[in-house]
């Protein structure tokens, strides 16, 4: 089953996602590489592509695993936890419907 994975970020997350962002993201293409991740990417604070300075305000990833459990333990041990880039994290079953 797909779980939704939904971050919010501390503010000024910009330096502390920086840092862990190599990590994350390889996090990220391992599940890709697992044909499990259906999508993947940040909140930009503003409405831009590139934010510049105003940055992100969270992310979503949906991905597929075993359990709500999985999902969870898989989502509390992202480099960007360690790292203090989120200040909250929901984790929801999610049912694809479209496309």
């Amino acid at each position: 089953m797909y779980y939704a994975i939904l971050c919010e970020d501390v503010v000024n997350s910009t330096p502390l996602r920086k840092s862990a962002r190599p990590a994350h993201l390889a996090r990220l293409q391992a599940l890709a590489d697992a044909g499990k991740l259906l999508v993947a990417g940040p909140h930009p604070a503003i409405d831009a592509e590139d934010p510049g300075d105003a940055g992100f305000t969270g992310s979503l990833i949906i991905a597929e695993f075993e359990s709500l459990e999985a999902a969870t333990a898989w989502a509390d041990a992202d480099p960007y936890v360690d790292a203090g880039v989120f200040s909250k994290i929901t984790v929801k079953p999610y049912k694809r419907v479209l496309p």
